[in-house]
C-alpha cells in the first residue's frame, strides 16, 4: 500500500507541523493554575522565554522542554504529544517534519499524537547529566555509534544495533559515546489525557 496524498505527507491537513507545542505547555499552565512567573520560577527559565515559547515565537532545546515539563509536573514526552492533534490510528512522520523543538536539538518525535507508545530519535550529543525515571517500560536502541546507560547501579556499552530494556521504575542516565551516534527509546504509558 501507498501513500497517495499529493503532498506525499500521510496526514489530514493539521496546519503548520510542530505549531502546537507553545499551546500545549499554555494548556498545561492554566490546568495547574499557574502563572508564567511560578513556571519560571519552578523551572530556571525566564518569563519573557516561556512566553516566547507559548506564543510559537521560540522554540525550545530539548533540555529546555525538559526544565519547563518539570515545572508543568509532566514530562517533555507529554508535552510533545500534546502539541499533536494527530490521534490517528495510521499517521507518517516524515524525516522532514518539524517537531516544534529547537532545529539544533537533535531530538526527533517519532510518534505524534495521544497514545499509548512513545518514541523519539536523539541524534549528536546527549549527556548523561539527568537522571530519568518511567512508570512504565522503554526501550533504547542504538542505531549508529553507541551509547552508554547507568542504570540498576550498573554501566552498560551499547553499540550500533544494541538494545537495552528497561522496566517501569528503574532510575536510569545515559549519554552518547561519539558525535555520530544516533538513538531511539521508545516508551510505554497510559492511553490518553489523564492515564
Amino acid at each position: 500500500m501507498s501513500d497517495t496524498r499529493p503532498d506525499g505527507d500521510g496526514r489530514a491537513g493539521s496546519g503548520e507541523p510542530g505549531a502546537g507545542l507553545g499551546n500545549a505547555v499554555r494548556r498545561r499552565r492554566r490546568a495547574l493554575d499557574l502563572t508564567l512567573a511560578a513556571v519560571a520560577e519552578r523551572s530556571g527559565l525566564s518569563v519573557p522565554f516561556l512566553s516566547q515559547i507559548e506564543n510559537e515565537r521560540a522554540r525550545p532545546s530539548m533540555r529546555s522542554l525538559q526544565r519547563i515539563a518539570d515545572g508543568l509536573r509532566t514530562t517533555a514526552v507529554e508535552l510533545l504529544a500534546a502539541s499533536s492533534a494527530a490521534d490517528r490510528s495510521v499517521d507518517v512522520v516524515r524525516a522532514k517534519d518539524d517537531s516544534g523543538l529547537a532545529t539544533d536539538t537533535g531530538v526527533r518525535p517519532l510518534v505524534r499524537g495521544s497514545h499509548q507508545m512513545h518514541a523519539l530519535e536523539f541524534t549528536g550529543p546527549h549527556h548523561a547529566d539527568r537522571e530519568f525515571l518511567h512508570g512504565n517500560d522503554e526501550l533504547m536502541y542504538v542505531a549508529d555509534g553507541a551509547a552508554e546507560v547507568e542504570a540498576d547501579g550498573r554501566t552498560f556499552r551499547l553499540e550500533r544495533g544494541d538494545t537495552l530494556y528497561l522496566t517501569g521504575g528503574v532510575r536510569h542516565r545515559w549519554r552518547a559515546v561519539g558525535p555520530d551516534t544516533r538513538v531511539l527509546l521508545v516508551s510505554v504509558s497510559g492511553h490518553g489525557p489523564g492515564s
